[in-house]
């Protein structure tokens, strides 16, 4: 297979020219076994599926030394916590980050600079777009793990029993919806996730919107551009109209308990959820397939939704082991096939040389369909253009505080948008930013 991506060649391009003005800114424990006597331990905190798994396998193949993996939680309160670790001096010597969030941890003096060490890896294994995602000011911060188009998942037996079409538009994907209920009046062809911003971020970015941006010297945001009011408006009205189901998000309980009841049988995710979806309805083997999203004139468009490096935290105790484990766990074959082949990772190699070692991924669930080639697909046809901004999780607090307002019919989607607009420009400025008008 050819190399993936390669005519996204501008994709976030953006944050490489604005990382220098930030500069003034300021469960589960599989432990460390068999390790030589007096070896080091390093630990890896991550919160990604098969985290574990990739331990243990390290750990049985190097001897040198061995890494303790700290279980946390996702979500905003991880990167309190690693900032609060950078300050208090007991941070752990890996940690991920995602790449919406990398802008704002740099720029919080939080990593240590790997333009030296990882610098030159990252520029031989790596196309050029996905190094734009972790060299940031002309530095590099990270070695990436993943990329996370969005993706279309549905019920293949519901589908075929009262044939259904995969739609190719979002005009066409409204009329499945109504489809599906007349179909079964519990069942639902899609959700809104109700406490999860990202896959708005991403819909913004399929539908040509860019939250943020530099014009000069000063940052650009526009998270309700006219791309992103479109999208909203779009959403609002299948929400109010009650074509899709509204759950927190796709890893609720509740939405995976609609999902096992066949009350949701088509969603919109990233590749991720693939592994999530058959490690939580095991049952539902063969039932499951997964295609493109649709996009609002037909063409191939997808967006990312989530994907993350590892970086060595400021500080770090073994910044020379910890970068030999992140080579590992993100450039080595065996490394990778220790991900996927847990069944409960799905993620597509950031690293195109490792398509390979998606095929440790077992698709029995998805009845045997090569869903990697389809997700390779997706990704190709991400669009250029898209930039994080150091404010990301202020504007993702913003927008998720209010999404069960919009689900209750109490705001529109687009309102919830200028909102989030608002308080990113707030946040830039507190910050001494120069935001252009």
């Amino acid at each position: 297979m050819k190399p993936r991506c390669l005519r996204i060649t501008a994709l976030l391009a953006g944050a490489v020219v604005s990382l220098s003005a930030l500069a003034a800114c300021g469960g589960t424990d599989p432990g460390a076994s068999d390790a030589k006597p007096g070896a080091d331990v390093i630990t890896f905190r991550s919160f990604v599926k098969a985290s574990d798994v990739v331990t243990a396998a390290f750990n049985k193949t190097h001897k040198d030394f061995q890494v303790k993996w700290e279980n946390v939680p996702s979500g905003g309160d991880y990167y309190t916590k690693l900032a609060s670790s950078v300050k208090a001096g007991n941070v752990p010597d890996v940690a991920i980050v995602e790449y919406n969030q990398l802008p704002d941890v740099v720029s919080q003096g939080e990593l240590e600079d790997l333009t030296e060490t990882a610098g030159p890896v990252v520029a031989k294994t790596f196309p050029a777009q996905v190094q734009q995602l972790v060299n940031l000011g002309g530095k590099t911060w990270g070695i990436p793990r993943d990329v996370a188009p969005l993706m279309f998942f549905y019920r293949k037996d519901f589908y075929d029993k009262h044939k259904l079409e995969l739609p190719k538009t979002w005009d066409d994907y409204t009329k499945l919806l109504g489809d599906v209920r007349k179909a079964d009046a519990k069942a639902r062809g899609g959700i809104f996730a109700t406490a999860d911003a990202g896959v708005l971020a991403a819909l913004s970015w399929q539908a040509g919107g860019r939250w943020y941006g530099t014009e000069g010297q000063s940052w650009k945001v526009s998270i309700d551009d006219e791309p992103s009011k479109k999208m909203a408006a779009y959403w609002t009205d299948l929400v109010l109209k009650g074509l899709v189901g509204t759950y927190n998000s796709t890893s609720d309980d509740a939405f995976f308990q609609a999902v096992q009841k066949g009350q949701v049988v088509s969603y919109i995710c990233a590749n991720w959820c693939a592994g999530a979806l058959q490690s939580t309805v095991p049952d539902q083997k063969g039932k499951w397939a997964i295609a493109a999203v649709p996009s609002w004139d037909g063409r191939p468009a997808s967006a990312m939704l989530g994907g993350s490096a590892f970086t060595v935290p400021k500080g770090a105790k073994h910044p020379e082991q910890a970068l030999e484990f992140i080579k590992w766990i993100t450039t080595d074959p065996e490394g990778m096939k220790a991900w996927l082949s847990s069944g409960t990772s799905s993620m597509l190699p950031a690293a195109p040389a490792l398509l390979p070692a998606t095929s440790a991924f077992k698709t029995d669930f998805y009845g045997g369909q090569d869903i990697f080639s389809v997700v390779s697909k997706a990704y190709e046809s991400i669009p250029a253009g898209w930039t994080w901004g150091p404010s990301a999780g202020v504007t993702g607090t913003a927008i998720s505080d209010s999404l069960g307002k919009v689900a209750g019919g109490e705001v529109k989607l687009a309102d919830v948008l200028t909102s989030a607009q608002q308080a990113t420009v707030a946040d830039f400025k507190n910050r001494g930013l120069s935001v252009a008008q």
